[in-house]
């Protein structure tokens, strides 16, 4: 059976869902899911889950991610980047200077609390926000918690005196949950001026990088060549990599591979999670518990 992660290379013009129902086809498998919303506008790296991995998913979204794109000054859109309607524009723009421009992103380093847009997948009330956007309605939009590790101009901004905009490169390092769209919003809201993602490139998420990403034309050929993907899968070790790793003997292995926690005075607290491997292959996600103060079973992948 298939089974591991498959880093993609999500192309812009389709969904995360797009991805994952072309995937199902192609490897001739329904237990396929993605790990981490692409905008079909954004292009970069999805990963993938297929098989028994796909229990791993939560892992792979808890990881960071590392983005690069561009900041349009001097108009704002309903949805943040290039796809909405725009809504506000300047007629004569100042252009920020270099310094006022790494000031501005130097800002917003840091943990911060963001609004999500209302053309995102939040729920609120069990409905996404843009469904009630289509709709024409308002809703309250819960606050999130983001880190911003680091948000760097990467080019000269270049401004366009025929448009009256400004526009220059970035990289971000993020947390999980971050809008970079809204980021790029906020960015502006420092000058008091309207601002949109005009574009993004996801370059790395749960560890993997666009390098060892495949395009979903390549996996189609290889399946066509070969029948299977398999070289190209990768193990389950690389969604939990964040976390301490305890090899088990095969007698503790034993005693709690069927769900009884480890024992305390074997194994104390030294993180909230860590991951059990025996025999060199991983086997599951255990989590402290204050209350029995020990480790327990969280996410078990193989108890065989």
């Amino acid at each position: 059976m298939m089974e591991g992660i498959l880093p993609i290379y999500k192309e812009t013009g389709m969904t995360s869902h797009d991805v994952v129902f072309k995937l199902r086809k192609i490897l001739h498998t329904k237990k396929v899911g993605h790990a981490g919303t692409l905008d079909p506008s954004v292009d970069g790296v999805l990963p993938i889950a297929i098989g028994k991995a796909t229990k791993s998913i939560e892992f792979l979204q808890d990881a960071g991610k590392v983005y690069t794109g561009t900041i349009t000054l001097g108009f704002s859109t309903t949805t943040e980047d290039l796809d909405g309607e725009v809504v506000e524009e300047v007629t004569q723009l100042d252009p920020l200077s270099v310094e006022m421009i790494d000031q501005g992103l130097a800002k917003l380093e840091g943990d911060i609390i963001q609004i999500p847009p209302m053309f995102s997948a939040v729920k609120v009330n069990g409905r996404r926000l843009y469904d009630y956007a289509r709709a024409g309605e308002t809703v309250e939009r819960p606050k999130r918690d983001a880190t911003i590790y680091e948000f760097k101009r990467t080019s000269e901004p270049i401004f366009d005196a025929m448009t009256q905009t400004q526009t220059f490169a970035f990289k971000a390092v993020v947390s999980k949950g971050t809008y970079i769209r809204t980021l790029a919003v906020d960015f502006g809201k420092q000058f008091a001026l309207p601002s949109v993602m005009s574009q993004l490139t996801r370059q790395s998420a749960g560890g993997f990088t666009l390098a060892e990403s495949h395009s979903l034309a390549d996996v189609a050929t290889e399946m066509e060549k070969t029948g299977n993907i398999d070289d190209w899968l990768l193990p389950i070790d690389r969604a939990v990599a964040q976390y301490p790793s305890v090899a088990l003997p095969d007698d503790i292995w034993q005693f709690v591979k069927n769900g009884v926690g480890l024992p305390a005075d074997l194994y104390p607290k030294k993180s909230e999670r860590i991951v059990i491997t025996h025999n060199r292959e991983v086997k599951s996600v255990f989590e402290w518990s204050d209350r029995k103060q020990q480790y327990r079973p969280y996410r078990t992948f193989k108890n065989e």
